[in-house]
């Protein structure tokens, strides 16, 4: 059985992230007014809000503005509330430093040294000097639901080569983002944080260089989930005009009941069980004390908390309505790594020195799959991955809750707008010290592409090839955002999904070139197959 690993198991966290560590904190946001401003100009790293000016730093080819509130402290009679806009400030702000990061589970965090809070809704604007009308990219991140922050996403290369706008942010996560306990809602409180930064970026984005009406939402793991959501999410509607899922496993949602249920037994372990007094309960603990998650959904025993599906906010579930009338009909660029899973198995051994047994596998399958998970066992015979166990369980899993999930929605998107799919390749991309004591290789691991496109840092520094890819990569999913298909002029061709047909860019070193290949490698007819 798989476990989390303490430091290490938060879903979603590049791999980079959760073993290397991160940034020093930065002071409280109530602390960042400053009372001279320098000259005035959005190069001179100036710019203004509907709150008021900010002041960011600037460096070679960009400027950044960080910890900007795009919303009011969700505290005291705002918490498990929807978001409301950012009280105004006089004089200069000071944007030059992160906010701090929402509450969340340090044990699960790398961020060694910053600073967490309740008061946590802030957002980050990387923008090219000279900016005016640029595209912009807004990036969730990932974690799981329960870690993780906009200002572990170092965007200058985007920024600086693809010469778009980014905007990385914060929303709320854990118990303060998605408890859906009956006495306090229906949960989804971190889903409205993001549709929150998405209308502070309608109405300011161009104030830094953007331009309003060319907005993508981009995501990886759970904030891959997030645009999944968006889509589908009736208030996301006019929001944005394309989207980047990358790596999400978007069937992994719950419907209210089974929230309700979790949430409650949650709320009993933080010693609110009293259903009459439990609301008044939970809304008088310390922001501490809510450091946890409720566990929604699960991949292995990976728990996921994150929104809740048959709510006004998340009407329907965003896989089984792609491609009808109720999603977006935007450009997608979508896509997964090839070995996602082998990085929850390397955690697992790393935390308890063992892998997956022969003697295991089967108990191991049947806790994911269930009645399955016979099937499953003989589509993945360990005898056909040199008899390694875990490189078995961790393609079964790879393939069945991401590879061919990724794949569906592709298909079923692409009915009603261009599509394209990828799949990250590199199965020598650099990995954190840990993941390579492991004694199998994790390959194409989940979330080691996003050190190609973001610098993070934690690992070994990229080879000449493998920055040669990064270039591709940050050429195509900035050529994505500025013009809603990934191949620019002069770029090899990409070819939408479509007819049934199954062009994927295997993004790899050496040139990335499109394959027809995925379906059958990842046995997709299999696991459609097994679809109730």
């Amino acid at each position: 059985m798989l476990v989390p690993l303490r430091c290490l198991g938060a879903l979603a966290l590049s791999a980079a992230l959760v073993l290397a560590g991160c940034s020093a904190g930065a002071d409280a946001v109530d602390d960042n007014i400053v009372a001279t401003p320098p000259a005035p100009g959005l190069d001179a790293g100036v710019a203004d809000t509907t709150a008021g000016e900010v002041r960011g730093q600037v460096a070679p080819g960009y400027v950044l503005f960080e910890g900007i509130p795009y919303a009011a402290a969700p505290v005291g009679p705002l918490r498990w509330q929807p978001p409301s806009p950012p009280a105004p400030w006089d004089g200069m702000r000071d944007a030059s430093s992160p906010g701090p990061r929402c509450i969340q589970d340090v044990a699960l965090d790398p961020g060694t040294g910053q600073d967490y809070s309740e008061d946590c809704l802030s957002l980050n604007v990387w923008t090219p000097q000279g900016a005016a009308a640029r595209p912009v990219m807004v990036w969730i991140h990932g974690g799981g639901f329960a870690n993780g922050s906009g200002d572990q996403y170092d965007a200058a290369w985007l920024v600086t080569r693809g010469d778009i706008v980014v905007v990385t942010l914060n929303y709320r996560l854990g118990a303060l983002g998605f408890l859906a306990h009956p006495g306090i809602g229906d949960g989804n409180y971190g889903l409205a944080d993001q549709q929150a930064a998405l209308r502070w970026v309608r109405d300011n984005i161009a104030q830094f260089g953007g331009d309003p009406d060319k907005v993508t939402i981009a995501g990886e793991s759970a904030g891959a989930v997030s645009v999944c959501d968006h889509l589908v999410a009736p208030e996301s509607a006019g929001l944005f005009r394309a989207a980047i899922i990358q790596s999400g496993p978007c069937q992994q949602q719950p419907e209210l009941p089974a929230a309700r249920a979790a949430s409650i037994d949650y709320a009993r372990t933080v010693g609110c069980a009293d259903p009459e007094s439990a609301a008044d309960c939970l809304r008088s603990l310390p922001p501490a004390a809510l450091k946890g998650s409720p566990r929604y959904a699960w991949i292995g025993a990976a728990g996921l908390s994150g929104p809740v599906l048959g709510t006004a906010a998340l009407p329907v579930a965003p896989v089984e309505a792609a491609g009808t009338a109720a999603a977006a009909r935007v450009p997608v660029l979508i896509g997964t790594t090839r070995d996602e899973f082998t990085f929850f198995t390397a955690l697992h051994y790393l935390h308890t020195g063992k892998v997956p047994t022969a003697q295991a596998y089967p108990e191991q399958l049947a806790e994911i799959f269930g009645a399955d998970s016979a099937a499953v066992a003989a589509r993945y015979p360990p005898e056909e991955f040199g008899g390694n166990v875990a490189l078995a369980y961790s393609a079964a899993v790879t393939d069945g809750m991401f590879a061919c999930v990724a794949d569906r929605m592709a298909a079923e998107l692409s009915e009603s707008a261009p599509v394209y799919a990828y799949e990250f390749s590199d199965r020598t991309a650099p990995a954190p010290d840990p993941l390579r004591t492991v004694p199998f290789p994790v390959g194409a691991s989940h979330s080691l592409e996003l050190r190609y496109l973001f610098d993070v840092g934690g690992a070994p520094s990229l080879d000449p090839a493998q920055r040669e890819l990064s270039r591709e990569m940050l050429d195509f999913w900035s050529e994505f955002v500025r013009t809603g298909s990934p191949v620019g002029p002069g770029a090899q061709p990409w070819p939408a999904v479509r007819d049934g047909a199954d062009p994927r860019m295997s993004l790899q070193t050496g040139g990335s070139r499109v394959t027809t290949t995925f379906d059958d490698e990842h046995h997709c007819a299999f696991w459609a197959g097994l679809r109730p």
